[in-house]
């Protein structure tokens, strides 16, 4: 992703600004090209076959002429090449293709009894007919056998140029995401199983992986009836590792089954930007710049984010001394090591806190599950003290276990809110939980529990502008608003969640409304930001964000580059095994897909259109030439499976005719053919009609 750069002067402005634009219309031709070399492909090996075996190929469109309406055509020989006005494909037009033997076999018929013999050669419709039916160079007029061949070459052009396209990719080297974790979802299948950031995956289901794919795939569309094995190596804050087998079970929450987790990240900073706007890493000093590569904090040396990350979560109150190697800009300069000091960053609030909500999740082998704590328990006291603020618990305890090694906990539990006492211990905060998506509940990790926080008013902290509102507790939030500057963009930079824009609104109705997420987006709200509050009795309250003078964010708004390696084959026949293996891997993963679809396990919302390939296709262009070569392997793949579903109107529907005419040494009759096709074509519209419908909603936010 391209994050945009305004330098001091117009001149620069203006001179980053048209090499924008100019880098948006590369990557739009790279999409239109790519595209339409599929489809061009697809229907040039059912051109060259039938060139091949002497079928008279009357037209090769890319793109549909519909309704006569072409962009441009022109004429070769015997063939008419164009260019259609529907960009959805393509075809080839072979002399007797479209009708069926059957049909006509009877219009010849019907013919000849309506016309006396000498006028028969005078009818255009039957002298078509009969040279469609009858004509050596007819597609009709060749064997079964050849007919398959013709009808397959197109899925079997699709393969080859998905291998090609491979090839080229891993010749010019690939960037994969390592399998390794970045964040993890509070209270999903990763988190509950003690996943935490920084991990690296080094098995699933006992196979050997490296890329970040694998773990997608072997979730999204493998066997997860009794959950996946990972192999898991933890590198601690002192240096040693850990290996640890954990059996996770995936959710079934969104499209596809998850366990919450996005890709790793390197101690390496963004090469395009090194922090969000708003945070304290904008105010480190000396400042902290693109590619930055972060060796130790207080003395501690670092390899790996889970390390930055636990210094991070340990320490949000102090100001950290960073040690940071950066790398030259200049031509051939070395990479020298400076001092920056990092403040710690105050947390935002409205002046309110919100209502404590039920424990909906306990992380396994956690002090929480040893205790016997329960999804459903609602977390009372602390020492016999009120909990407060439940955003501020994990903070609170962080503090507390400096001068305690354990508190003595008071749950309520059921319906009958019957008090749970338990002790549970208190040490040194190992890492931090960061709300990904609304919903996200909030989490206590040094007991391995994750609560919801309530939109409803607890209190009003005094002395706030909430409370000049006279807002009063027990008033139930069903949406807040983000009023955000004209001055300040679209809104904050991107941190590690890969968030990018503050959104317009969020609502926060039903059970499962969660306050949590609207804390994390006051985080990094730009300066001036209003927040409308509409409450259940229709009312309404704006407040400005204000900074706690006690509280501190763990994040301080550093954006990390992804940890990712480069695979580039090391010979022409290293880049013919990875080509081979990449497009099997696409092959099999369409298939899978679609028995998943068939099962339930993968929801059809997670489908894609022409304008979700599209979206798909420019944000792969962006990332490079191979990147975009490996999801041409893909696509190509996938055009070529689907292709085959015996599906009358598709290739696969014309090989089940055939297959049928070479057993039974005639054609289905017309009836059956003109049915099944009708039937074909209304499923393809309806599903075409429908993805676009998810591509729209996708875009609006639907």
């Amino acid at each position: 992703m391209d994050y945009p750069v305004i330098f001091a002067t117009a001149g620069n402005t203006y001179t980053q600004s048209l090499s924008s634009w100019l880098t948006f219309w590369y990557h739009v031709g790279l999409v239109l090209l790519g595209l339409n070399l599929v489809i061009l492909v697809h229907e040039l090996g059912h051109f060259l076959v039938a060139r091949w075996f002497g079928v008279k190929c009357e037209k090769f469109y890319i793109w549909f002429d519909i309704f006569g309406w072409r962009l441009f055509r022109f004429r070769k020989g015997e063939t008419e090449y164009g260019l259609g006005v529907l960009p959805l494909g393509g075809y080839v037009k072979m002399l007797g293709q479209e009708d069926n033997p059957a049909r006509l076999r009877e219009e010849i018929e019907r013919a000849k009894l309506r016309h006396p013999p000498g006028e028969m050669s005078q009818d255009p419709e039957l002298a078509a007919a009969e040279q469609a039916l009858y004509d050596p160079r007819s597609y009709l007029a060749q064997s079964v056998p050849r007919r398959m061949a013709i009808i397959s070459a197109g899925v079997t052009m699709n393969v080859v140029f998905a291998f090609v396209a491979g090839l080229i990719a891993y010749t010019l080297g690939v960037e994969q995401q390592s399998c390794s974790v970045g964040m993890v979802f509070p209270g999903e299948a990763a988190w509950r199983a003690g996943i935490r950031p920084g991990d690296v995956i080094q098995e699933i289901n006992g196979r050997p992986t490296k890329r970040f794919t694998d773990l997608q795939r072997a979730i999204s569309v493998g066997d997860i009836s009794e959950g996946i094995v990972l192999s898991v190596r933890r590198v601690t804050l002192e240096g040693k590792e850990e290996e640890l087998r954990l059996r996770v079970a995936p959710d079934r929450i969104r499209v596809a089954p998850t366990i919450g987790v996005t890709n790793g990240f390197s101690t390496r900073l963004h090469s395009q930007i090194a922090f969000t706007r708003q945070s304290s890493a904008a105010n480190a000093s000396p400042s902290l710049e693109p590619g930055d590569e972060i060796v130790a904090i207080e003395g501690h040396p670092v390899r790996s984010y889970g390390q930055i990350h636990t210094l991070l979560a340990r320490w949000p109150d102090r100001t950290l001394h960073l040690r940071v190697r950066r790398h030259g800009q200049a031509h051939g300069s070395e990479p020298a090591e400076i001092d920056v000091l990092l403040p710690p960053r105050k947390v935002r609030h409205l002046g309110l806190a919100m209502r404590l909500g039920p424990v909906v999740a306990v992380q396994e082998n956690s002090p929480a599950a040893q205790a016997g704590i329960q999804p459903g328990d609602i977390l009372e006291k602390i020492d016999d003290g009120p909990v407060g603020d439940p955003l501020k618990v994990a903070d609170y305890l962080r503090l507390l276990a400096q001068r305690k090694q354990a508190v003595d906990v008071t749950f309520l539990r059921g319906e009958e809110r019957k008090p749970i006492r338990v002790a549970l211990p208190l040490k040194e905060q190992e890492w931090f939980d960061s709300p990904v998506v609304p919903g996200s509940p909030n989490t206590i990790p040094i007991w391995g529990i994750a609560f919801r926080v309530i939109p409803e008013v607890a209190e009003v902290i005094p002395g706030t502008p909430a409370a000049e509102l006279n807002l009063q507790p027990g008033s139930r939030i069903m949406e807040i608003r983000f009023h955000v500057p004209e001055t300040a963009g679209s809104g904050a930079a991107p941190g590690r969640s890969g968030r990018q824009e503050t959104p317009v609104s969020i609502k926060l109705e039903g059970e499962s409304a969660d306050w949590t997420f609207v804390h994390s987006i006051l985080q990094d709200l730009p300066p001036g930001t209003k927040v409308e509050l509409r409450f259940a009795n229709q009312e309404t309250a704006i407040l400005e964000p204000l900074e706690a003078e006690d509280w501190y964010w763990p994040d301080r708004g550093l954006v990390f580059a992804p940890a990712s390696f480069l695979l580039r084959a090391g010979g022409f026949w290293e880049a013919i095994r990875l080509g081979a293996e990449e497009t099997w891997s696409s092959l099999t993963l369409i298939v899978r897909t679609l028995q998943k679809l068939g099962t339930g396990q993968v929801s059809p919302r997670g489908l894609a259109g022409p304008v979700g390939i599209a979206q798909i296709a420019y944000h792969y262009a962006s990332e490079g030439l191979a990147t975009f070569l490996i999801f041409l392997c893909l696509l190509s793949a996938n055009l070529a499976v689907l292709n085959f579903i015996p599906i009358p109107v598709l290739d696969g529907g014309h090989m089940l005719f055939l297959a049928y005419e070479g057993i039974r040494g005639k054609p289905p009759s017309e009836s059956v053919v003109t049915g099944l096709t009708f039937a074909g074509l209304i499923f393809l519209l309806a599903l075409m009609i429908w993805v676009t419908g998810m591509d729209v909603l996708r875009i609006f936010g639907g």
